[in-house]
């Protein structure tokens, strides 16, 4: 007994000490170094109020424009252009904040659980800044200055804002279903575009509630190395989703399918970001792109006034492919690879037949087909086109339509001419402003106004969809929506009513995804034989992904079990 004793005892020495060793270990391996700056030439900046939501840091400014786009200005070397931007938009950022944060607790709701995820995205980025330019975290930094309090217990305000920048990359990798959005953009050029110069449109489907789309900020940026460029951005991120420089060179970027990533390289935004920033043309683009590691795959849409034409770079964390087609003057980006490195890619193959990436690109080159040629009106209304193939109803907010109804913006550019139209809210259905990218840069340091900058002439109105029945049904169907799978995962004391039923079902009777919505109600309330009268209503609609498809399916086979 006394020697099964020590045995013990020995046991749980060791496993104490490699306890111990595990959790030092863990503390220095997640610890990530502050940029040290040399000379801090921004100690006595102040923010200067202008006139009512407009405001300004020396030559930087923030101001609202009417249509509800916010617009800011910042120049300097990386610290200095994160502290305008900081000292301008604190109150934008801790908005933006806020929102993250509250869709995280409901994709995240258990709080032990989300206390794991802290630490394991910690200890996942630990390597995140060895592949960040030292200027881009000085400009990370100079914004962390002027961040909340109020999330210091998730993290430190410069590394909870370096983090966010992967966070895109991350959540992309992980998820366990199919791509939970679609983006999808296009470029047109010399005889299919109307005036034979280059012509590119997207919508940036990113979604992580409403609240987080609302202060969309359309950035100028003029940096002390590299090119002047416009980005569609958010409070507090410095990367590229939408974007072009001063030499014409736009750049957009579309989610693929990863494999879970075994540790952090460099986030897609911010390569993007690289690339608008330092790149002139499609060959200087592509470079950069081969001289970082990514740890999701992206499809990054290359437009260049001075090649006239438009490629897509295809990165994955294993291998790079340029995409482009051979005597056409046109391109399509949906979220699968279209290039010959990736033609025979199980992830990429299984991508398009289980994603609705495949089903977009026939419906946008259908669309495109549809003109002999395209200007920036007819591309506005392709990004807001909600039908499926040959025009059918596909219902309201299916991600196989051009316009789900989430998108975070949309963004035309006509890059010869320095021309980018922005959606403003809602979605891509607001009207579109259009910004000249020489004459904003000519005047921007000078601004002492509230003086419009972008060209009035050229705004595309507001889609006619937000007149209609059809738009105000969709507001039903959002807000009944969210009501009725409360109280499917809420009490069962809580009854939904016929009334709301009907209303609900009237709203978008079009979409499999609102009968499935009742399935899983009436599934939870163990009425098993509506649920699968819903179900089956479900799959006679055109369904979004294969996953969805077996999702229901299977719902069905648990239905007749409990019957």
């Amino acid at each position: 007994m006394r020697k099964l004793r020590k045995i013990i005892l020995r046991t749980l020495l060791v496993f104490t000490i490699l306890l111990v060793c595990f959790f030092i270990y863990f503390i220095i391996a997640v610890q990530i170094d502050v940029p040290e700056l040399k000379n801090d030439t921004t100690l006595d900046w102040k923010r200067e109020t202008v006139s009512k939501e407009f405001y300004k840091v020396n030559n930087n400014w923030l101001r609202h424009h009417e249509s509800g786009l916010w617009e800011l200005y910042v120049e300097g070397d990386g610290y200095e252009r994160g502290v305008a931007n900081g000292m301008l938009t604190k109150e934008l950022h801790e908005f933006q904040e806020d929102a993250f944060f509250h869709q995280i607790q409901i994709l995240v709701p258990d709080l032990n659980y989300l206390k794991f995820l802290k630490y394991f995205v910690g200890y996942f980025n630990r390597h995140l800044p060895d592949h960040i330019t030292d200027e881009y975290k000085e400009e990370i930094l100079g914004i962390s200055k002027y961040a909340s309090d109020k999330y210091d217990f998730i993290a430190p305000k410069y590394h909870r804002i370096l983090n966010y920048h992967g966070a895109h990359d991350i959540g992309h990798a992980l998820q366990d279903k199919n791509m939970v959005v679609g983006c999808t953009a296009f470029s047109v050029w010399d005889k299919k575009s109307a005036d034979g110069k280059l012509l590119v449109g997207r919508n940036f489907d990113f979604y992580s509630g409403d609240d987080f789309a609302k202060n969309k900020i359309v950035q100028f940026t003029n940096p002390k190395r590299g090119y002047k460029f416009v980005t569609v951005t958010w409070s507090g991120f410095i990367g590229a989703c939408s974007g072009m420089n001063d030499k014409g060179l736009t750049v957009t970027i579309n989610a693929a399918k990863s494999s879970i990533p075994t540790d952090a390289a460099t986030p897609i935004a911010l390569l993007a970001r690289e690339i608008l920033q330092y790149a002139r043309n499609i060959n200087e683009a592509i470079a950069i792109a081969q001289s970082r590691d990514v740890f999701v795959s992206e499809s990054i849409l290359i437009g260049s006034a001075s090649d006239n034409k438009t490629i897509s770079i295809e990165k994955s964390p294993e291998k790079m492919d340029v995409y482009e087609v051979p005597n056409s003057n046109q391109i399509i980006c949906p979220n699968h690879y279209q290039g010959p490195d990736y033609a025979n890619d199980i992830a990429n193959l299984t991508n398009q037949i289980e994603s609705s990436s495949l089903y977009r690109s026939v419906r946008l080159k259908q669309l495109l087909s549809q003109s002999d040629t395209i200007n920036y009106t007819q591309a506005a209304a392709i990004l807001r086109n909600q039908k499926g193939l040959n025009d059918k109803n596909i219902g309201l907010t299916n991600e196989k339509g051009l316009n789900q109804l989430l998108a975070h913006h949309a963004v035309i550019f006509k890059p010869q001419d320095r021309l980018m139209w922005v959606s403003a809210n809602p979605f891509q259905c607001g009207k579109f402003v259009c910004y000249n990218l020489d004459s904003v840069f000519a005047n921007a340091s000078k601004i002492n106004s509230q003086k419009d900058i972008n060209e009035n002439a050229l705004t595309i109105p507001a889609d006619e969809f937000l007149k209609t029945r059809a738009y105000q049904n969709f507001i039903m169907f959002k807000n009944l929506k969210h009501y009725i799978q409360f109280i499917t995962k809420a009490s069962d004391k809580i009854q939904l009513s016929p009334q709301f039923e009907n209303a609900f079902i009237q709203s978008n009777s079009e979409s499999y995804y609102m009968y499935q919505i009742l399935g899983d109600y009436f599934a939870s309330r163990k009425n098993n034989a509506k649920a699968i009268e819903y179900y089956n209503l479900a799959l006679t609609k055109e369904i979004a992904t294969l996953k969805e498809e077996k999702q229901i399916k299977e719902s069905i086979e648990h239905c007749k079990k409990q019957i």
